[in-house]
């Protein structure tokens, strides 16, 4: 059975925190069964990895938790965080910096995982 699980975001922007959290609880509870995963960020939801987005971001009234506080526990448990080079030419902003641990990769890296048959992806 694969263990590795690549999670495709881009539904999920920073205007609807609240949709974002699934994939990141699901990615988590992924890594608790010991599965590699990465985490594809495309279209507007590449804004999630521009510095200071996450960290100012809840996904429920009490703000218990924010964006940026699921993706530390992501980054402790060895989740790699990839952003689009297209996403990010057209939703980051000249003189925006990613977050430290965003690494680039386009839609071919995402396709590549599709049909890797050691991988299984979902998309959010």
């Amino acid at each position: 059975m694969p263990d590795k699980l690549a999670f495709l975001i881009w539904a999920a922007t920073p205007d609807r925190p609240d949709l974002v959290v699934t994939p990141l609880v699901h990615a988590l509870a992924a890594r608790a069964l010991d599965a590699e995963v990465e985490l594809h960020f495309a279209g507007p939801a590449v804004r999630w990895l521009v510095e200071g987005v996450a960290g100012s971001a809840f996904a429920t009234p009490n703000r218990e938790k924010s964006v940026a506080d699921f993706f530390r526990e992501l980054q402790s448990e060895g989740v790699a965080f990839f952003a689009c080079g297209m996403a990010q030419a057209a939703w980051v902003g000249e003189g925006e910096e990613l977050i430290e641990v965003a690494r680039s990769a386009g839609a071919t890296a995402f396709v590549a995982r599709s049909l890797d048959s050691a991988w299984r992806t979902l998309v959010f």
